[in-house]
Formats: structure tokens, sequence, C-alpha cells
């Protein structure tokens, strides 16, 4: 197939944790009858997205206030997960055509001392912490030590995750953004987590922020991606949010690290007017982060409606052919026990400005069906995974 023609371009936008229902094995990871957004509507009652609505998302699951409209002017549909885990990391690689089989390593009971210990060797520092915390809650607990004694804060989650948390007046962040590179070159299997993840805060105790100055430094995928193939073929690739750090910069053409979701949304905009072929990829983390974690869900709700306003000036600045493509990486229920992520299908959504609209795409069996769908649309080869569903595009 020939490759993408010039003055076309994809936009991918990636709701970080707004999960559609639980996925079949869910209760293998304790996330039985986890639903972010069928719970969050409910529970708002007049949850207010008419974008989405139209564009099909009423006909993805039962979602209150959300109406399943006859002809949606999106393709709609949702994915589920092929890969083992419920990560970030795991969900991203997927969508490009990485499945992951083994889940990355946990640690329910903290880190063991032969990860310890080096760590601390290396930086010179002694570590507070080492436990599985929320990154708010360890802040009032070991902040005020922190400053007293300027060890930094290491902490781990369910996911596959080696935090580190400093205050900026203590180690400035471009220091904790080298501790992180340290800790990730340490960890090495059988220790390979996912993700080092720099957290800095500023303020005082009982009042200690985090702020947008967060780094992730991610494993490299183990094989090629969609994004490698991209840009091998010249075709343009931008990641916009932490698509860069997801990919450990691989595949990237160019990227923009951002502060909160509608700077995402800014940045989107902006790349849809300097470029007229190739791939936006953009993760709009906010859901996430600040509210799928800390069981916010007013503020979710928010940021849901914040979102959908947005979609018609990002459609506004599309050209005919475009595609603009919403999906998930995972669920993160504000709504359900705990502050991790959950193990749901996710959202598929397909737009094409001046095409038709309209049309089921079903359930997918892995989100790697959006690579195998990009790299047919874009005349690169095959994917080892996933079926392409472009048929159902034309």
């Amino acid at each position: 197939m020939a490759r993408i023609a010039a003055g076309k371009k994809v936009i991918l936008l990636v709701l970080d944790g707004v999960g559609v229902g639980a996925l079949p094995d869910a209760d293998q990871y304790g996330d039985s009858g986890s639903d972010t957004l069928g719970h969050l509507s409910r529970k708002v009652g007049d949850l207010q997205l008419p974008n989405l609505e139209a564009w099909g998302l009423g006909r993805i699951g039962s979602l209150e206030g959300i109406a399943p409209v006859s002809n949606p002017i999106g393709h709609f549909g949702k994915m589920a997960e092929r890969s083992e885990g419920k990560d970030t990391i795991i969900g991203h690689w997927e969508m490009m055509g990485v499945i992951t089989p083994i889940p990355f390593p946990t640690y329910p009971n903290g880190f063991p001392p032969e990860v310890i210990a080096p760590f601390e060797a290396a930086i010179g520092r002694k570590v507070l912490g080492n436990k599985v915390a929320s990154g708010t809650e360890i802040l009032k607990e070991l902040g005020a030590e922190h400053l007293a004694t300027g060890a930094p804060i290491v902490y781990t989650s369910a996911d596959s995750v080696f935090q580190v948390a400093a205050h900026e007046g203590i180690i400035p962040p471009e220091q904790l953004w080298e501790i992180c590179r340290t800790a990730r070159e340490l960890l090495k299997p059988p220790h390979q987590v996912a993700r080092v993840i720099a957290r800095p805060f500023i303020g005082e105790p009982g009042r200690f922020t985090r702020t947008d100055r967060r780094r992730d430094f991610s494993l490299a995928p183990p094989t090629e991606t969609l994004l490698d193939r991209l840009c091998a073929s010249s075709i343009p690739v931008v990641g916009i949010g932490k698509i860069e750090d997801i990919f450990s910069g691989r595949g990237i053409s160019e990227a923009v690290h951002t502060h909160y979701n509608n700077d995402g949304v800014d940045q989107t905009v902006r790349f849809i007017d300097r470029i007229d072929n190739g791939l936006i990829f953009t993760n709009l983390v906010d859901f996430d982060m600040l509210y799928g974690h800390r069981n916010d869900v007013v503020g979710f709700a928010k940021a849901l409606e914040e979102f959908d306003r947005r979609l018609p000036e990002i459609v506004s600045k599309m050209k005919e052919g475009d595609w603009l493509i919403l999906t998930a990486d995972h669920g993160n229920d504000p709504l359900f026990p705990g502050t991790d992520h959950t193990r749901e299908y996710v959202p598929l959504i397909v737009f094409q400005k001046g095409g038709q609209s309209g049309r089921d795409l079903g359930i997918r069996s892995t989100f790697a069906d959006l690579g195998q769908t990009l790299a047919e649309h874009f005349g690169v080869d095959r994917l080892p995974v996933g079926e392409s569903f472009l048929w159902l595009l034309s």
C-alpha cells in the first residue's frame, strides 16, 4: 500500500486512566467490578459531554446522562488489553504493537536491600520511606524529615515504579532527574521496573505540593514499535506530554513535555497547524494523576467536561482527511477501593474530518489493533501483532 498522502495526519489522544468497564480477567488483578467512566457518570448524574456523546461515546457502554445516539459522527468501539498488567507503559506499548507477556516486577513490601544499598551508594545519600505509598500521603509523613536530613524519599505503588520525591529547595529538579537516571541504570533484571519517576515538590510541612517538573525514566520497548517504523520511513512522530518518556525517546521526531491537560491540548492544536503529514501522539495525564489516583470524582468529571468543550477547537484545525482518535491506556476508577490503576477496557473513537462516520468498531481483542490500523494507513510494514480495522473506516 502506498504511503499516506501528503496533507493528511493522525491525532491520537490518550485520555490517561479513562477506562470503560472491567476486563474479563479483572478479578486476577483485584479489579472485578471496576468501571471508571460508568461509575463516574452514575455518581455525577449530570456529566456534560455533548461532543463525546455525538461522537458515539454512549454506544460504548452504559453511561448515565450520555445518550447512545443512533447516528454518531464518530466510529466507536472499545479495546481489551492482551498484555499482562495495567501500567501506563504496558498500555501505550501495546497500542504501538508490543505485547508484554510477563508483568513488570512490583514491590508490595518495598524494595529489597540489593536494590536500595547500591542506589544509596551511587547517589551518596541515605533514603527515606522505601514502601508502598500514596504520593501525597508520603509527603505528609516524611516531608519534614526529608527537609531536615536531605534524604530523598523512595516509594512505590501497585504499579512497577521506583519513585523518588525531593523538595526543590533541597534537591533541585535537574539533580533529582540525575538521581533517577542513576536508579534507571541500576535497576537490572530481576528488578527491572517499568518506570523510575522523579517527583519534585515544594512548600512547607502540612502544605507540600508536587510540582509539574515530574519526569519519567522508562524502559525502552524490547522490540520495534509502530513509532520506530514511522520514523524509519521519514513520517514525523510528535510526542506530546509523557509520550517521549514512555518510549524512552525512541521513534519520536519531536517531543514536548506538558504541564496539564489544557497545555497538552494547546500543544496538540499547535502541531496540527505545523505539520501536514504524520502522527501527533498526545497523553493527557490529569485524569489519572490528579483525579483517579486521588479518588477525586468531582475533579475527574470536571476535567472530562473541560476536555469535551475543547474538541470543537481541535476539529476546527483539522483538514479534510485528517483523523482524530481517542482512547486510553488503562482504567483508574476513582470510585473503586484503593488508588491504583484498574484493569479495564478502553474506549476507541475515531473521527474523520470529511469522512464517513458512525460505524461500530466492536470489541478489539488487543490495543495493538490500533497500531496495526495505523501501520496500514501510513503504508509501513505490518506489526507482528494486531488486526487492522482500516477497512471499517473507508
